[in-house]
């Protein structure tokens, strides 16, 4: 997956031990994917198509981006049901308490990952 999010929206967990644990910013290389190369390509080339279309058409570029942006959120909520129900399915088996806390982690950063879209 690969719409990247900017450096400064984008957090990481760190370790639930740890005292104080606070959420830090990645680092660039860091940065999750949300959706395949391939989508990101076709979802810029779309954009681009809007905005020269607007000198021509103005109503209908802006159309077009009402259109092409609801396409983008409907893809980004399977992408995090996808994600939400694979974890959902880690926990719902016999695993330990140490399975369970790394299960944890994985929420707590979905969680942060989902408050910096």
């Amino acid at each position: 997956m690969a719409i990247e999010m900017p450096d400064h929206d984008h957090t990481t967990a760190v370790a639930m031990d740890e005292p104080n644990a606070r959420t830090t910013a990645a680092p660039s290389g860091d940065r999750m994917a949300l959706f395949p190369e391939g989508d990101i390509t076709t979802f810029r080339q779309r954009w681009h198509e809007v905005q020269n279309n607007f000198v021509d058409e103005p109503r209908h570029a802006v159309e077009q981006a009402n259109e092409l942006v609801g396409i983008v959120v409907t893809r980004l909520t399977q992408v995090f049901d996808e994600e939400r129900n694979k974890l959902g399915a880690d926990w719902n088996k016999d695993v330990s308490t140490e399975d369970l806390r790394q299960i944890l982690r994985r929420y707590r950063s979905f969680f942060d990952r989902l408050l910096s879209v």
